[in-house]
């Protein structure tokens, strides 16, 4: 890391964010939003619901580290396999995520599609999570290339469905019912 992205670290980790908001440093900016949508909050309940928690633990507000480039982004769901990560703090090491869900909102569209897919392709996180209620749409991405023949980050398979289509999340073992999501009014 650089200086300035020291300097960043520090301004970020002593943020004092207001209530109802969310902050997350992504590839050296500090990106600050307003809460989620009803419809938000409820595509992430019914994930984390289909996710079982006898293997998995289902983090809502859990900050992910990406030391190469000084990320901690917040993902709106991180599923990590029990045991895969222990002890305190508030960041948690990339290597330990299974799946990354971002659920998709109008002013994080670009960031969402582009930013966090190339920052959590070159972290090597096994499988990203798009559900977009904007366009009724869940874009699952799979075995992560950190040096792809385009130059950057991505993921080798992606596969998109529609609301109400199942899809199956193969690495956590369950095929998530959409029929309950809802695009945004």
């Amino acid at each position: 890391m650089t200086a300035i992205d020291d300097r960043m670290t520090g301004i970020f980790e002593a943020l004092e964010v207001p209530e109802g908001c969310k902050a997350e440093l992504i590839r050296g900016e500090i990106v600050m939003m307003a809460g989620p949508d009803l419809a938000h909050n409820l595509i992430v309940e019914s994930i984390v619901d289909q996710i079982p928690r006898t293997r998995w633990h289902r983090l809502q507000t859990q900050d992910v580290a990406f030391p190469a480039d000084g990320s901690e982004p917040q993902p709106d769901l991180v599923v990590i396999e029990r045991g895969a990560a222990e002890g305190p703090g508030r960041l948690l090491s990339a290597p330990a995520v299974t799946l990354v869900v971002e659920v998709v909102s109008k002013t994080s569209v670009l960031r969402d599609y582009r930013t966090k897919r190339e920052l959590y392709a070159e972290g090597a996180v096994p499988a990203y999570l798009i559900v977009d209620p904007i366009k009724g749409v869940c874009v699952l991405l799979t075995e992560p290339n950190p040096a792809a023949a385009s130059g950057l980050p991505d993921y080798a398979v992606e596969r998109t469905t529609k609301f109400g289509e199942p899809v199956p999340v193969d690495l956590v073992g369950v095929v998530l019912d959409t029929s309950d999501f809802r695009t945004y009014s």
